[in-house]
């Protein structure tokens, strides 16, 4: 940096002005303290043919798009704004959100469409906006340098960069002006445009900025140190999630609360380990108050992203891909473990809202609908007593509302309600004289109508860009529904968005993390890596088709290639072709989302499993010694990685179908085997009428078995299989066998 070389204190008056950092949507979604600002009728856009257009109008994310016309002079993330910010001496602003982050369409409609603050901005200012969606990576580290300056972060992120990228001073929402003794992003550009003035030439503030910078990078690489994998037990993570446990509401600790697929999960394989009824009990409590809850969408089908109250009552409406799909999962293991039917048809709505809602015409799947529409959040969704009573009549319409809790105060806004499950079923029906197959009937019809009369309204806006690692999730949810229920379609739902993956989204061996409108671009993370090769393995086991799981030993390769860390184990969010950055993570906790490492070391040894590749498990054994110290530590942070470890060194079973599919017999094995809870277990097939070479190469476990007489099924313990069994009765009973030994 040049400039006057005049020498103030001025990084330490960095921090002051953090302290005045405001509401924002923090790292997990969650809402701060202060209350939206109200506009009727807001729009997110401008429309075509605005005075304004900057550079993001040729980019594809749907977020840089929303800013395309704002008076900014916007450049996208790229060497072109860095090389003005050299050339200019100017430092950068930094602007970091997403298309359903409601504070970041807030602070456009206040700021950056005002043309005072806009020229203000490119006056000082080389301003780049980011989706974080698309470059997470540019993401975790300003993030993490906001996080050290203030102690806290959200989105929008805001962040002032010297020319070199180094941060010097950031926050998340800034309102425009100043208020209540605090300054507004007005006065907050203008102060730290004067200490950059000030500054650039201060060989003391430089050397504070690096210092900063020096701090991202360690606390990016994370304090991980090797340790026991041995001293690693699920029962400790379950002790301390029960001491967290809402016996009343379900989840864990108050509000806000979030759903987590992965902590529902681990419990069922605990109990499934352990036989303990309270870890069962911790996961189906959760289960159903969560689909009672307004954080379900009981019209429509799918999750909002989390509640903002203790109950699952009132949502933030936003509708995330990446909570769907790995919610509905959760909810498939609660119905192969329990038989709930409820969990089942939550399943099943689910996975019809991503195809109705989330499925691009190409067979991929969108990334997020808004919480808001016309400027108001949850509009869309809500419904007051009198509106229920109109569309469905006095009768049927107070029977519904009594159903779905809608009073005439309302549990939300002006009146308004988010719908749940107030009081069961038979309980309504009761109340206004009803026989139970009356009120199902009648509830069964009013949905229906209440859906319709809700596709009238206007929409909430649609991020439809495609994310890999999400794509990822989505597949497997699929994939893993088709196999268990027995249904085709979606399985051919999952195939299809896995062609069209390998078909447009890589680029020679490599993998690209978004794509839109036949556009494929970014070179993947390990997310994308680790998720889309758990969806190829779950692919196989759905379909049985061999090329499934060479693509997912393929990938599963490059991601080693690309990302490992040969000296510490575990693997880096960014690989070797990825932009370098000021730091690189390597993340091991989970967030909204399962983290890489977590699903990479899962991956690792399934594919170690199936195939007896000691290279993989030798791969998979390093990740775990990495990450054992943290996992002893915090192991509720990391609960995917836990139940990988406990799959990778737990006692596990190898199921073996031999046989020709068209053959009844074997069609009723491998739909036992397929809608069997099996946490601990590895399944392949063989059909011996065709060609077998191929499937044993890759298969040890197949070999010697091509030759199996009739329709047969090998169990096996650790690799040492009983007898094969030829009828149903008797494979009942192998498979009880090998769990209860």
């Amino acid at each position: 940096m040049q400039g006057s070389g005049r020498k103030r204190d001025g990084f330490a008056a960095t921090l002051l002005i953090a302290a005045f950092l405001m509401p924002s949507c923090n790292r997990r979604g969650e809402p701060n303290d202060m209350p939206a600002p109200k506009e009727e009728n807001a729009v997110l856009t401008r429309t075509e043919g605005e005075e304004h257009t900057n550079r993001l109008i040729h980019e594809t994310s749907p977020y840089l798009l929303q800013h395309a016309h704002n008076p900014v002079d916007w450049y996208p993330w790229g060497e072109e704004a860095f090389e003005r910010a050299r050339a200019e001496d100017k430092p950068i602003l930094l602007s970091i959100g997403y298309s359903a982050c409601h504070w970041c369409h807030v602070m456009e409609r206040e700021s950056f469409e005002n043309e005072e603050i806009a020229a203000l901005m490119n006056e000082k200012f080389v301003c780049i906006k980011v989706d974080r969606e698309e470059r997470p990576d540019v993401d975790n580290v300003y993030m993490t340098a906001v996080q050290m300056m203030t102690g806290r972060g959200g989105w929008p992120l805001t962040v002032f960069l010297t020319p070199e990228k180094k941060p010097f001073f950031g926050g998340t929402y800034f309102p425009p002006e100043d208020s209540a003794g605090r300054p507004g992003f007005r006065s907050i550009l203008r102060r730290v445009a004067e200490f950059y003035a000030a500054n650039s030439g201060s060989e003391e503030a430089m050397a504070k900025i690096d210092k900063l910078a020096e701090q991202i990078r360690a606390s990016s690489a994370g304090r991980i140190g090797g340790g026991d994998v041995d001293e690693v037990d699920l029962s400790v993570a379950v002790d301390r999630l029960a001491r967290r446990f809402d016996m009343r509401w379900g989840g864990f600790g108050g509000a806000p609360k979030f759903p987590s697929a992965s902590t529902l999960g681990l419990l069922l394989r605990h109990h499934f380990r352990t036989g303990d009824a309270h870890s069962l009990e911790m996961a189906t409590v959760t289960l159903d108050r969560m689909m009672e809850g307004g954080i379900y969408d009981q019209l429509g089908g799918g999750f909002h992203r989390y509640s903002t109250d203790n109950k699952w009552l009132i949502p933030h409406f936003e509708k995330m891909l990446y909570d769907n799909a790995l919610l509905a999962p959760a909810y498939l293991d609660g119905w192969l473990v329990t038989g709930k039917e409820e969990y089942r048809r939550v399943v099943e709505e689910i996975l019809a809202y991503i195809e109705r809602e989330m499925r691009d015409p190409a067979g991929v799947f969108y990334s997020s609908q808004d919480a808001d529409s016309e400027g108001e959040e949850g509009k869309y969704y809500v419904w007051t007593r009198a509106g229920i009573l109109d569309l469905l009549g006095g009768k049927t319409g107070t029977f519904v509302a009594d159903y779905f809790g809608v009073t005439e105060e309302g549990s939300f806004e002006n009146g308004s309600s988010a719908l749940h499950i107030a009081v069961p079923l038979e309980e309504a029906a009761k109340k206004n004289s009803l026989t139970f197959d009356e009120a199902k009937r009648l509830l069964d019809e009013s949905r229906r109508k209440m859906l319709a009369a809700r596709d009238l309204r206007v929409a909430p806006a649609k991020d439809d860009k495609t994310i890999l690692s999400w794509n990822g999730m989505a597949i497997s949810a699929f994939a893993r529904a088709g196999r268990a229920f027995g249904e085709e379609h979606y399985i051919d739902t999952a195939e299809r968005a896995a062609r069209l993956i390998l078909d447009e989204m890589t680029d020679g061996d490599v993998l690209l993390h978004t794509w839109k409108n036949g556009k494929a671009k970014i070179p993947g993370y390990l997310t994308d890596y680790a998720d889309f090769t758990q969806a190829l393995i779950d692919l196989y086991e759905a379909t049985w088709k061999i090329d499934y799981l060479k693509e997912a030993l393929f990938w599963n390769g490059r991601m080693v290639a690309l990302f490992s860390d040969a000296d510490g184990g575990g693997f880096y969010f960014t690989g070797t072709n990825n932009e370098k950055l000021l730091a690189r993570s390597k993340d091991l906790f989970d967030g909204s989302v399962p983290s890489g490492n977590s699903v990479a070391a899962f991956n690792l040894a399934r594919l170690a499993k199936l195939t007896g590749d000691t290279k993989l498990r030798e791969e998979a054994d390093r990740t775990f010694r990495c990450f054992a110290r943290s996992l002893l530590q915090q192991p509720t942070a990391a609960t995917t990685l836990l139940a990988a470890l406990d799959f990778h060194y737990g006692e596990s079973r190898e199921i073996v179908v031999v046989g020709n599919r068209n053959d009844p017999s074997v069609g009723r094995f491998l739909r036992k085997v397929s809608s069997l809870y099996a946490p601990d277990a590895v399944t392949a097939y063989l059909d011996p009428s065709k060609d077998a070479a191929e499937p044993v190469a890759l298969l040890p476990l197949l070999e010697g078995k091509e030759d199996v007489g009739e329709p047969s099924v090998f169990v096996c313990r650790n690799y040492v299989c009983d007898a094969p069994v030829h009828d149903d009765d008797a494979l009942d009973a192998a498979l009880e066998m090998t769990v209860t030994q």
